[in-house]
């Protein structure tokens, strides 16, 4: 969904795998893979604390976190079914 001011608010459910620590999130790039193939790249902005504050503990649990992205490319938006994970 649009961000309030600026960017989208994604929220990301974990699919595979160990949750990363919230850290790595802060200020990360993100590849995002549609359905159909297109790639947006996206670093994330801030977290949005709809839910409560994030943290490692919580992340682990839920599986989920909400964050505020800035799409870096105009290959988005970024939308639902998006396959999203941290470039390195």
């Amino acid at each position: 969904m649009d961000a309030p001011h600026s960017g989208r608010i994604l929220r990301l459910c974990l699919q595979a795998g160990e949750a990363p620590p919230i850290r790595a999130l802060r200020g990360a790039r993100l590849k995002a893979r549609a359905p159909d193939g297109r790639v947006c790249t996206a670093r994330v902005e801030a977290f949005a604390l709809f839910g409560g504050k994030p943290s490692d503990e919580r992340l682990a649990r839920t599986g989920r976190v909400d964050v505020q992205v800035e799409e870096l490319d105009g290959a988005g938006p970024i939308d639902l079914q998006w396959e999203v994970t941290l470039e390195r």
